[in-house]
C-alpha cells in the first residue's frame, strides 16, 4: 500500500492534480519527480503530445500502451470528433465507472476490486477492468462486498462528485450508465488534452 501511495505522489508531481486532490503539496512543486528533479522546461510539440498521452493514460489507471492504441484506432474509426470518441471509450471502462460511482476510493483500487470479482454488470459477475459498459447497463457491488470498509468509506467520501452520466443508488450500491459522456461532461481535476493524444498517434 505504501508503494502505491508513493507512486501516486510521483505521478502528481509529474502531471499535476489529476484525481481531484487540489490541496496536494507534491502537485504544486515546480520540479520533476526523482531525486534530482529539475525545473520544468518548455516542451516541444512532440513533448506536449507525449505528456498529454501519458497524463490521460495515468488518469484512467495506467492503461497499457497496447490498449490505448486500440482505443485510438476505435476513436478514429467512429464518426464524429476523434478526441471526443476517445474520451467516451475511456469513460466506458468498467473500472472507471466503478470509481466514478464512488464505490471505491481510487481508480487503482477499482481495478483490483473488479479483478477480485466484487462487481456485477446487469446481474452477472464481470472481473475484467477494461470491460466496455454500454448505455443502460447497471453496475452493482456484490452483496457480500457491500460492507467492506473500503467501500463504506468511499461512498461517504467527498473527494469527488458523481458525474451526471451515472444514476447511483448509494444504499443499494448500484449505478446506471445513462449516456456516453462528451469531454465537457467529465469532471477532470486538471486540464486534459485528448486532441493532443490524437495528434500524437496520428504522427
Amino acid at each position: 500500500m505504501k508503494s502505491i501511495v508513493s507512486a501516486k505522489k510521483k505521478k502528481e508531481r509529474q502531471y499535476g492534480v489529476i484525481w481531484g486532490n487540489p490541496n496536494s503539496s507534491v502537485a504544486r512543486r515546480e520540479y520533476a519527480p526523482g531525486q534530482h528533479g529539475q525545473r520544468r522546461k518548455k516542451p516541444t510539440d512532440y513533448g506536449e503530445q507525449l505528456h498529454a498521452k501519458q497524463k490521460l493514460k495515468t488518469y484512467y489507471g495506467n492503461v497499457s500502451e497496447k490498449q490505448f492504441r486500440k482505443y485510438y484506432a476505435e476513436a478514429i474509426r467512429r464518426s464524429g470528433d476523434a478526441a471526443e470518441n476517445l474520451i467516451g471509450i475511456l469513460e466506458s471502462r468498467l473500472d472507471n465507472l466503478v470509481y466514478k460511482s464512488k464505490f471505491v476510493p481510487t481508480i487503482f483500487a477499482s481495478r483490483q476490486f473488479v479483478n477480485h470479482g466484487h462487481v456485477l454488470v446487469n446481474g452477472k459477475k464481470v472481473n475484467i477492468p477494461s470491460y466496455m459498459v454500454k448505455v443502460g447497463d447497471v453496475i452493482e457491488v456484490r452483496e457480500k462486498s457491500k460492507q467492506m470498509p473500503m467501500v463504506v468509506a468511499a461512498v461517504e467520501s467527498s473527494v469527488h462528485d458523481i458525474p451526471g452520466y451515472l444514476e447511483v443508488d448509494t444504499k443499494k450500491l448500484t449505478s446506471k450508465y445513462t449516456f456516453v459522456p462528451k469531454f465537457d461532461d467529465v469532471p477532470y481535476a486538471s486540464v486534459m488534452e485528448p486532441n493532443l493524444v490524437i495528434e500524437f498517434y496520428s504522427r
